[in-house]
């Protein structure tokens, strides 16, 4: 046995090193699958329309401009639409997290009536497919008078995000342990000056990774838009891509450029808040 251990010891490491290449040729197949179409778009943004009329879409790139952004952003109407979909995106970010934060300390710090019914209708709201809504929702707007404004999408982003983030950051806050929350009423902290000062510093982290998810869903939302939205002038960026495919139908380097330009918020806050969006992933699965 002790002879054969050398050998043993080296069939085990050489079939360890081929798993691990085999990982990473096998990962990094598919990142740049994943990925060529991404690359495609960049350069397809970046050629002139006379080289891609010459040598076709596929073609290796023969001259570059940057006039694509400049029609998409000015002629395309993208620095409108961006405009919109921020007014739209930080507010719902904002009110949105500071609601569920106030309801999910509520519900997870004290001992309220009917608390595990109204953690069920929340998460319950969020299970009910969006599209049997579009009619009742677009009436409701009108009805009230709101429709077709900005305050009327950010009042419907709001309503249909505030419970899932409840149901995320009750879990959060309810492993919060009690004897923090006991140390504070002992030293005559109340209600407000415990969820300031105590339970949302410790919450943080799961606020950080709600952020950036609740950022890139309403950015990216397009459902709702065209559901309380009309006029070309209030749309958000995703809508407006839409009506920039149909004034410049068969100008692939501006819809690429605008593509880009709807793509660059998202990617922004990704990349500076990628570890928390990472983390919001599993968010409450060790809760």
């Amino acid at each position: 046995m002790s002879a054969a251990t050398p050998y043993t010891s080296a069939g085990a490491l050489r079939r360890r090193r081929a798993a691990t290449a085999g990982f990473h040729l096998g990962a990094g197949t598919l990142a740049a699958l994943w990925l060529l179409p991404i690359l495609l778009v960049l350069v397809t943004s970046l050629r002139s329309f006379n080289d891609i009329a010459a040598h076709g879409l596929g073609s290796w790139p023969r001259s570059f401009t940057l006039d694509n952004f400049r029609q998409a952003w000015v002629d395309g109407g993208q620095q409108r639409a961006l405009i919109n979909s921020l007014a739209v995106t930080v507010p719902c970010v904002l009110l949105t997290l500071a609601l569920a934060a106030m309801a999910a300390f509520a519900l997870s710090r004290y001992d309220m009536p009917l608390r595990r019914f109204l953690l069920l209708l929340m998460l319950g709201g969020n299970l009910l497919p969006p599209q049997i809504l579009l009619i009742p929702v677009s009436r409701l707007s009108e009805m009230m008078g709101v429709y077709d404004t900005l305050p009327a999408l950010i009042g419907v982003q709001i309503g249909f995000g505030v419970g899932f983030y409840v149901f995320v950051l009750h879990g959060f806050m309810r492993a919060i342990p009690v004897e923090i929350q006991q140390a504070a009423v002992m030293d005559g902290a109340g209600p407000w000056q415990i969820f300031w000062r105590v339970i949302l510093p410790l919450t943080r982290p799961a606020l950080a990774a709600l952020s950036a998810l609740s950022f890139t869903w309403i950015f990216n939302d397009l459902l709702w838009a065209i559901t309380v939205l009309r006029s070309d002038s209030r749309m958000p960026i995703t809508a407006a891509l839409i009506g920039l495919q149909g004034q410049y139908v068969s100008m692939w380097n501006v819809i690429a450029a605008g593509s880009v330009v709807a793509a660059a918020p998202t990617v922004a806050v990704f990349l500076r808040f990628q570890r928390h969006f990472v983390a919001g992933l599993n968010l409450g699965a060790v809760k």
